[in-house]
């Protein structure tokens, strides 16, 4: 199974990596496991799906933040390994959603980044998974996602 295969297949490119908000790596390596930073509703740094779910943005809109926030972690994976291909698991995603009080529903906007990862790698996609809900993220986007992702040997 082709990662970039089904990337065309669903309609979908990996957007340019974000630019670094602060003093960290995008990805740290330790042995063979990956750890991205957290990424976000952007498109080149700038939010593009932003405020509260459940007040200023529906489940379906936090949802689309979620894929976005998805791909730009891929994209600093890809960037990292040079290849989506080399990873053998998604072993776990951390989601953070922007959410106003009473809002409850951070599961179903995180499946929305965990169905495109089962998607794009088949049954390798299929993570362990936090769904958390704050009170506010950088730059008032909605959904902020980081990964820990198994490398081939």
């Amino acid at each position: 199974m082709c990662v970039y295969e089904n990337l065309k297949k669903l309609q979908l490119e990996l957007p340019a990596p974000p630019p670094l908000g602060g003093v960290y790596v995008p990805v740290k390596q330790v042995g063979n496991l990956l750890f991205t930073a957290g990424q976000g509703s952007t498109q080149n740094g700038v939010p593009v799906v932003a405020g509260k779910a459940g007040a200023d943005v529906s489940i379906e809109t936090a949802q689309n933040g979620a894929r976005i926030a998805a791909l730009n972690m891929l994209s600093i994976l890809h960037q990292y390994t040079g290849d989506l291909n080399r990873i053998k698991n998604v072993v776990k995603i951390l989601g953070f959603v922007a959410s106003a009080p009473g809002f409850g529903d951070q599961p179903k906007v995180m499946n929305a980044a965990s169905q495109l990862l089962v998607d794009l790698f088949g049954e390798a996609g299929r993570h362990a998974r936090s769904a958390i809900g704050v009170n506010e993220l950088p730059g008032n986007i909605t959904v902020e996602i980081e990964g820990v992702f198994e490398l081939k040997d």
